[in-house]
């Protein structure tokens, strides 16, 4: 009868130094090329929808609604955010200083106060400049329209690529939605995006 032969176990280690340093340069590629999405003034739920047609990701005016109709305008581009602020002074007879255009430009995320009131505004702290822009929202009565004065000088500078997107809160009363679609349309700005958050399709589509 033959002798049975034991094979010595090897050890079966595996460097996964290079799968780390992979793993660590995937992580910081998404972490500098991500787009996060801006703070919102307001806390906006938008109604569902099955439609999956995504809004660009660059050069868009988001106008947001809140359930009181207050209304709120971001602009995604620095640049066009500094001419348009610069424009708005020169319509009311503002001036604006570096610090306050630095402000706007770069801490800003949303329009929502009087441009009255935009100086003052932009010298509060951060935490104050939160709790202030929630009491206004853009002017957009028929004796005080800031609202299209923003729009219109958004589109001067941003050029017919700029997009327009509406986000409304699911409770919003429709007549004030319908205040701010009555004057995109007496702008003649009749092509926008209605923001909505995706819902399974129903089962019997």
């Amino acid at each position: 009868m033959g002798k049975t032969v034991k094979v010595k176990k090897q050890s079966t280690f595996i460097d996964m130094t290079a799968m780390s340093d992979v793993t660590v340069l995937l992580l910081t590629f998404f972490m500098l090329t991500a787009t996060f999405m801006p703070k919102e003034p307001v806390q906006v739920v938008a109604p569902s929808s099955v439609s999956e047609t995504k809004v660009p990701e660059g050069n868009v005016l988001t106008i947001l609604i809140n359930t009181d109709g207050k209304v709120f305008l971001n602009m995604d581009n620095n640049e066009t955010k500094r001419q348009v602020l610069e424009l708005m002074g020169q319509d009311y007879g503002i001036t604006f200083n570096d610090t306050q255009i630095r402000t706007f430009v770069n801490d800003v995320t949303h329009v929502g106060v009087p441009i009255g009131r935009m100086n003052e505004f932009l010298n509060m702290p951060m935490t104050n400049r939160e709790d202030e822009v929630k009491k206004y929202g853009v002017p957009m009565d028929s004796t005080n329209n800031q609202f299209r004065q923003w729009i219109k000088h958004a589109r001067e500078i941003g050029g017919d690529d700029m997009k327009i997107a509406i986000k409304a809160d699911v409770t919003t009363p429709y007549p004030m939605i319908d205040g701010v679609l009555k004057n995109l349309v007496k702008m003649k700005e009749n092509r926008y995006s209605l923001l909505t958050n995706l819902r399974g399709a129903p089962s019997d589509i």
